[in-house]
């Protein structure tokens, strides 16, 4: 028999293992591809399938209720096609960019300039809450890579262009508008 050393979420007191490991196992295979989990997904150029695996990744939209619950951070899988990417962004926590298979441009920029940093399966880049930041697919075949941000429910991503910053409330839903 083993001892826990840690006290247990309180939501999972008294609940069973097995019924623990039914709930918080998510298998790539049981994901739907979401295709307009962001406002800037609208537009060419920015066109990605969000995969969730943990949360709500960070869009501003409700958790799917197919996702292992979250409690401390969230965890997606994003599906990326040659010349596409995401418009630089900002949110209230670090953001996570780990590269599992094909090659990726990310990027930090300020009003002094932009630094961009290309990443290849098995790196990552980590940017940090309030700096802006994005990437690109500037490869010829699509990446996947994963996405983690340190909070259970961010907040929607802060754009940086005024126009798709405008058109995020169209993006959340009812319950996260007024958030």
């Amino acid at each position: 028999m083993s001892t826990a050393r840690h006290a247990r979420l309180p939501e999972l007191e008294g609940v069973a293992v097995t019924e623990i490991a039914q709930r918080y196992v998510a298998r790539f295979k049981d994901r739907k591809a979401d295709w307009a989990a962001f406002e800037d997904a609208k537009i060419d150029g920015f066109k990605r399938a969000q995969h969730r695996f943990i949360g709500g990744g960070g869009s501003g939209k409700h958790a799917d209720p197919n996702t292992i619950p979250p409690s401390g951070f969230t965890l997606s899988i994003m599906y990326v096609e040659p010349g596409q990417g995401n418009a630089a962004h900002t949110h209230e926590v670090e953001e996570v960019f780990f590269v599992l298979k094909g090659h990726l441009t990310a990027f930090l920029e300020d009003e002094a300039g932009r630094v961009e940093v290309r990443l290849g399966p098995w790196e990552c880049i980590c940017c940090p809450a309030g700096v802006v930041h994005g990437y690109i697919n500037d490869s010829l075949e699509p990446v996947y890579f994963q996405v983690m941000l340190g909070r259970a429910k961010p907040e929607a991503m802060g754009y940086a262009d005024e126009n798709l910053y405008a058109r995020r409330s169209a993006h959340l839903s009812p319950s996260d508008a007024g958030e």
